[in-house]
């Protein structure tokens, strides 16, 4: 199975294939609208907006399996993303990132990221993998990573 035999459905409902994103590098991170690390969305648009012209997506899941921290509908989170955040990168369906509904999409994610970087969880919101052009999960980092200090590995894959 590659990442890109799993289908997603888009904020709006639309269902996707991530095989429309064969040759991107791809940033994909799980988000809340009511967490300490919510301006991470701000870093997040910023990697998108510096590096998109080089083949850079970020996607955006959001969950509310941590604190309750994403309440809101579909409608409410893409309406608080562009108004506090200005994000413009893909948001998708709220979704579960953990325990036995997890979406097929963060099962891959956990099982395909490589040692030393694989921690067999998603411990909190804002967790981010990056997966390069052919699919490969590269690394997982920790929700309190800043996507600024993710720049120089997205650099190195998209070089």
């Amino acid at each position: 199975m590659s990442i890109y035999n799993i289908e997603v459905q888009t904020i709006s409902g639309e269902t996707k294939s991530l095989s429309e994103y064969k040759g991107k590098v791809l940033l994909i991170v799980n988000t809340a609208s009511a967490c300490g690390l919510t301006p991470h969305y701000k870093g997040l648009q910023s990697l998108y907006e510096q590096y998109q012209d080089n083949g850079l997506v970020v996607l955006g899941f959001p969950c509310n399996q941590f604190g309750g921290q994403e309440t809101g509908t579909n409608e409410e989170i893409q309406s608080f993303c562009e108004l506090n955040y200005k994000v413009t990168f893909s948001l998708f369906d709220k979704i579960d990132v953990k325990g036995e509904h997890a979406h097929p999409l963060y099962t891959y994610l956990l099982s395909h990221t490589p040692e030393p970087y694989r921690t067999g969880e998603i411990e909190w919101n804002f967790v981010k993998f990056l997966v390069d052009a052919n699919g490969i999960v590269v690394k997982q980092y920790s929700a309190s990573t800043d996507p600024a200090v993710i720049a120089p590995d997205i650099e190195a894959i998209l070089a």
